[in-house]
């Protein structure tokens, strides 16, 4: 029997918060989807723990004050052993990784970018939509070199720890030279996820770790 819990990045992070975060460490074997609309869509558009600084909602008319979680690195950190990301925009992306999920044994975490048209309409276009996503996000495949562009021209290296991107057209760098991910990699999951919110790099999207405990 797969248990699936639904909820939005507000419940997740904050009010369920030590729900949650024990629930990755005892690696339970539940299926929690985060729906995350980076504000609170049900309650009538007050800030959330994934809100941006800067952000006015009704309860922020100031602008948002604190750093937001990151909901990925804050489930690895926790304990969680199947952690992945994906958008509403992409159906069958987020099919396979709830199929992933639910074939998990442990806990799983899917974190879905989910668009408030009512409260925050747009905030995660530039990894979404189809004009822009490809030059803002990369796609995280077992195995895979991280490439990513428009016309798959550029790659994410590590500079040490650190990831960098390069451009792959002026002849210094080939895909031999990429990052290579690794799913069972818990040390390389947490320098994906820490990827997020740097806008020198694209945000991942897919499996950071799949790993058994």
């Amino acid at each position: 029997l797969s248990v699936w819990v639904a909820t939005g990045d507000g419940d997740c992070m904050s009010i369920g918060g030590n729900h949650f975060i024990h629930a990755c460490r005892r690696n339970i074997d539940l299926n929690v989807l985060m729906f995350n609309n980076e504000i609170y869509s049900l309650t009538k558009g007050q800030y959330s723990p994934t809100s941006q600084p800067g952000q006015i909602t009704k309860s922020s008319p100031l602008g948002v004050l604190d750093d937001p979680f990151n909901p990925a690195s804050l489930a690895l950190g926790s304990g969680a052993t199947f952690v992945a990301r994906g958008y509403d925009r992409d159906v069958k992306q987020l099919e396979f990784l709830f199929e992933r999920a639910a074939r998990h044994k442990g806990i799983s975490f899917v974190e879905v970018y989910a668009n408030c048209v009512i409260f925050n309409d747009g905030a995660f276009d530039p990894y979404t939509q189809k004009d822009t996503r490809k030059e803002h996000s990369v796609v995280l495949e077992h195995g895979k070199p991280l490439v990513f562009g428009e016309n798959n021209d550029k790659g994410i290296k590590l500079d040490g720890f650190t990831p960098v991107v390069v451009s792959l057209e002026d002849g210094k760098y080939s895909v031999n030279d990429l990052l290579v991910h690794n799913e069972h990699d818990s040390t390389l999951a947490f320098i994906l996820a820490n990827m997020t919110y740097n806008s020198a790099l694209p945000r991942p999207m897919g499996v950071f770790q799949a790993i058994e405990k």
